[in-house]
């Protein structure tokens, strides 16, 4: 018998911390840098500290020192967005941020699958989401699938955005990984005429504008309209969008009042993974269709639709006793329909049917009411909150024989389109918070929060039975989920140095519509889904650690540096997988896994020598099982051992920004980004087919991206500028998502109906070039 002392315990776990300490070899020698130069290179004067206030939930209140907070929070303007000129935000948080990463499984550049520390806010309808993601304080996660439709983020409005990390309970459920939180303009934020137009590579057109002001009587407008169009780098991916966003608000003696709309609506072409070399049993490859020509796509159609309506009202006060009451109410209508050319699940001998074409349709209705209260009581900074949040699904899926052309699209048969299932669920959420920032000595500041949330998850299926054909109606299952999730950090700034911190938080995922719809691995379901059984799922637990130091602010300033390093872990109790049976097909099931880890370090650097600006950043991310199992992938069951990695994250990426200006009104930026190889899915364990005694270990090669910007400002036309940009300038390819599957065709694109193995990768976009004007008057 062994006994456990505070010394043994701290031990075991700075050991968990294990694999993350090689790299920070590396982290620390980049930060020691940064420290020394800001201590060696002088400020031009001494200017007066600025306190920079932080958000700390949806609801920000009044905001808390970033000194004080027990994390390093990751902000973003809008005018650090527009000198960037990535394509969109998620795009441009993977070029500026560590441990942010966007996958290119869909091929549309609005249809990213962004991940912060292997945690997903994505599109994809059956993706592990684990970030919450807030618009104007309302969560935009959708209820059915918890996934963030990007097209239908009005990005040119955003004002400012933040990035939070960790499980903190204070932003509500799904945030395991980290919780980001957008605002938008309003007339006194953006005043004035403001336009955007663009055009590039691929049949790319841009167009964004923008007007506010304020009027007498404390009255402010704003109103922002944008549109999107491209032909799209591969075969088969025209897309376009619009969004509309006005605000109307006052301030006056009864304190800010705002009520805004916001419209969207997007089609945009997904054409997911192609089939990159088919394999023999030793592993080895033979170029196959993606890689003869990378523009080809699978099978088409891969078309959504998305709409969206939403309008917000929201009330802020100051009170007495220097308190502060805000109220949020908003009702949202989303419309989503896919169409999806798929192989038939059976090809009958004899029989032309070689194809499936499936379509879904998904209505999300639902609304909610936020409220919070923030105040100072002597050493105290404290916020209470509540949110009451609804929402009604129904979906639909139906499927339609059809048979493969010469381009691989499915063209349907005379028989109509059949009913395969159709659901009506709903959620409703009842959460209260508390969290307090406590100055517990001159520069120590001690956070503790606490949340409860309590879910209740109803669904009513409607099934064909397989055999019979019939429509069978099931009864209504309603789940109800509760749970206590707190945090508790502690901030110390050295004097005349860095802040220290450390931070631990819990936080969960309630199983959604679509999660419980389609959770029996007898009846599996197709995504875009067909909901077929609804067994009970648990709830994902989260409980993330975090350690680290920053120094400097938010950005740095003229002859100053910043910097931070976190080093993280964060356990997953009961995590949420979707285990596919045919990755070509959409075809799986959700299921729980018992545990599941993300551990590793973020850490950069931003220097600026008089008007140049270099950022580094560094992540580090050890992404694995803790448990043993068997999950579905593709045509596989793959057998997983505790510190089996989760497939399609790489270890290792490295960043790099560099911006300057060479003459008065004209400067010049790059950035690049490093990351190392990653995993495939379906090969979790090193295995090409279940059974196999020799092991084959399939890895997407590492790459790297280098993207050139310039903007000039003509001295004779005030208020205009001028921007061109070229990403990936070298026309590196590059890889960002593998898997296992079977291929029915051959590598010119015939239907052989005989199935193939092959490695399906989503190829990276090619080199592209970008010009337009920006009016700011």
């Amino acid at each position: 018998m062994t006994t456990s002392t505070p010394h043994t315990r701290a031990a075991r776990t700075l050991l968990a911390f294990k694999p993350a300490l090689k790299p920070v070899a590396l982290a620390s020698l980049l930060l020691c840098q940064g420290w020394a130069m800001a201590q060696t290179v002088p400020a031009p004067s001494a200017p007066t500290e600025t306190v920079e206030v932080i958000g700390t939930s949806p609801l920000p209140g009044q905001g808390v020192s970033r000194e004080a907070l027990p994390y390093t929070t990751h902000v973003i303007k809008r005018k650090a967005l527009e000198e960037g000129q990535a394509d969109n935000l998620s795009d441009h948080l993977a070029r500026r941020v560590p441990g942010v990463l966007v996958n290119d499984i869909q091929g549309s550049p609005f249809q990213g699958d962004l991940s912060f520390r292997g945690y997903r806010a994505s599109g994809l309808l059956g993706a592990p989401q684990g970030l919450s993601v807030y618009l104007d304080g309302v969560r935009v996660n959708e209820p059915f699938g918890d996934v963030v439709n990007w097209d239908l983020i009005p990005e040119f409005s955003v004002d400012a955005l933040s990035l939070v990390p960790g499980a903190n309970p204070a932003f509500g459920l799904n945030s395991l990984g980290g919780a980001m939180a957008m605002t938008t303009a309003s007339g006194r934020t953006a005043p004035g005429l403001r336009a955007d137009l663009s055009l590039g590579s691929f049949g790319r057109k841009r167009m964004d504008a923008s007007h506010g002001a304020v009027h007498e009587g404390g009255w402010d407008h704003y109103v922002a309209v944008g549109g999107f169009d491209e032909t799209g780098w591969r075969d088969h991916s025209k897309g376009d969008l619009t969004h509309f966003n006005a605000k109307l608000g006052h301030q006056g003696e009864l304190g800010r009042f705002s009520l805004g709309l916001l419209h969207g609506q997007s089609t945009l072409i997904g054409n997911g993974l192609v089939p990159w070399v088919t394999l023999d049993e030793d592993g080895q490859g033979t170029p196959d269709l993606g890689a003869l020509r990378r523009s080809a796509v699978y099978t088409h159609p891969d078309l959504t639709r998305n709409r969206l309506s939403q309008v917000t009202g929201s009330w802020s006060r100051s009170l007495d006793g220097g308190m502060n009451l805000e109220t949020l109410v908003w009702w949202r209508d989303s419309r989503r329909e896919t169409v999806n050319g798929d192989e038939a699940e059976e090809v009958v001998e004899g029989s032309d049917v070689n194809a499936s074409l499936n379509r879904t349709l998904t209505t999300q209705r639902g609304g909610g009411l936020s409220l919070a209260l923030s105040g100072r009581s002597g050493a105290h900074q404290w916020q209470l909150g509540g949110t009451l949040e609804s929402a009604r699904v129904r979906y639909e899926q139906t499927e339609q024989e059809g048979e493969f052309d010469d381009t691989r699209g499915v063209v349907p048969e005379d028989e109509p389109a059949e009913l395969s299932a159709k659901v009506v669920g709903s959620t409703r959420t009842f959460a209260l918070y508390a969290t307090d920032t406590f100055k517990l000595a001159a520069n120590t500041h001690v956070t503790g929060t606490l949340r409860f949330n309590q879910t209740r998850v109803s669904n009513q299926l409607d099934t064909v039975d397989d055999d019979s054909g019939e429509l069978e109606v099931k009864p209504t299952e309603t789940f109800t989920y509760r749970t206590w999730n707190p945090a508790l950090g502690v901030a110390h700034r050295l004097d005349a140095g860095p802040t220290l911190f450390a931070n631990v938080a819990r936080n969960s995922r309630v199983p959604t519509v679509i999660e419980l719809g389609c959770a029996d691995p007898e009846e599996p379901c197709r995504l875009p889904a067909g909901l077929q059984a609804d067994p009970y799922l648990k709830p994902v637990v989260s409980t993330s650690l975090e350690l680290g130091l920053r120094f400097g602010g938010l950005q740095a300033k003229p002859g100053q540096t910043r910097g931070s390093l976190t080093l993280y872990r964060t356990d997953n109790r009961d995590d949420i997988l979707f285990s596919s049976v045919s990755v070509t097909g959409q075809l799986g099931y959700f299921r729980n896994f018992d545990r599941t880890r993300h551990q590793g370090l973020d850490a950069e650097v931003q220097n600026r020598w008089g008007a140049w600006t270099v950022g580094v950043g560094y992540s580090y991310l050890e992404a694995t099982y803790q448990a043993e199992g068997v999950i579905r992938q593709g045509e596989r069951n793959v057998t997983i051992t505790p510190g089996t990695r989760l497939a399609g994250l790489p270890k290792h990426q490295l960043k790099l920004a560099l911006d300057g200006e060479l003459s008065p009104g004209w400067t010049v930026g790059l950035d690049a980004q490093l990351l190392s190889s990653r995993g495939v899915a379906g090969n979790e364990d090193g295995l090409l087919e279940d059974g196999d005694d020799d092991s084959v270990r399939l890895k997407l090669p590492g790459y790297g991206l280098l993207n050139l910007r310039t903007s000039w400002k003509p001295a004779n036309l005030k208020g205009v500028e001028l921007f061109a940009n070229v990403r990936n300038v070298f026309n590196r390819q590059s890889e960002s998502f593998g898997a296992l599957a079977e291929t029915q065709f051959d590598a010119q694109g015939r239907y052989t109906g005989a199935g193939s193995e092959a490695l399906f990768v989503a190829p990276g976009a090619p080199r592209a070039f970008q010009v337009g004007v920006r009016v700011r008057l």
